[in-house]
């Protein structure tokens, strides 16, 4: 069931790792099949050493296992609270050090350059901090809530700022396909570090909203010229 997506979601997975994301298991992709309505996710706890595809986790959009010997990640509910409100087709988290780092001090992410507008547009909101209930029930499905809630909150489309900041804990990205949710969890982690230097250098950092809706538009906009036609 669903082999072509237990292979992509792998192989994204094992990128997390490449790309120096994710230590340990500290990380999960999952990617979803809308038609069935089912989505693939990594298994909890899982060494990536020893991963393949056929160790990838089938569940319903309640969290049952539908194939697959392991537990899904413990982070399961969340995605499926990101999938059940955003229309994406992958999710990931991971505990990457410099997103973590602004995750921790529960600041939101601000577009300082061309680099963060070329992916998402605008600053990168962060949760609010999670009440005791929220924390004691459900944990994993009311970090997705307050994901949700915050990009209400902040009147931010989710598609164009793929990836968000959850409060004291680390990000989430998602993009159309595992290798694009992966990417975004790359530059989130890349413009988190050159974000936190910039403002080192200068606390006054600022950038014209006109440069970003330059950057973010010319790739994403209805009118975007960045890049080569699919042939």
């Amino acid at each position: 069931m669903l082999s072509e997506l237990k292979k992509k979601v792998c192989d994204a997975n094992l990128e997390l790792v490449d790309l120096g994301l994710v230590i340990f298991t500290w990380g999960n992709v999952s990617g979803i099949d809308r038609e069935k309505n089912l989505f693939v996710i990594k298994p909890s706890g899982l060494s990536y050493e020893k991963m393949t595809f056929n160790d990838m986790v089938v569940c319903d959009m309640d969290g049952n296992v539908i194939e697959g010997d392991y537990n899904p990640s413990s982070d399961t509910p969340t995605h499926i609270e990101i999938y059940r409100n955003i229309n994406t087709s992958s999710v990931v988290h991971t505990h990457s050090k410099w997103a973590t780092i602004w995750s921790q001090a529960g600041k939101p992410l601000p577009c300082f350059g061309t680099t963060h507008a070329d992916n998402f547009y605008g600053t990168i909101p962060v949760t609010r901090e999670m009440s005791d209930q929220e924390i004691k029930s459900e944990y994993e499905k009311n970090t997705g809530k307050v994901i949700i809630e915050a990009f209400r909150e902040f009147a931010i489309n989710p598609l164009d700022v793929p990836g968000v900041l959850v409060k004291n804990h680390g990000p989430f990205t998602w993009g159309n396909t595992p290798k694009k949710a992966v990417e975004n969890s790359a530059v989130l982690e890349y413009v988190a570090h050159m974000a936190y230097v910039s403002l080192d250098l200068n606390p006054e950092i600022e950038m014209k909203q006109q440069l970003i809706d330059k950057h973010y538009l010319r790739k994403h906009g209805a009118g975007a010229y960045y890049g080569q036609k699919e042939l």
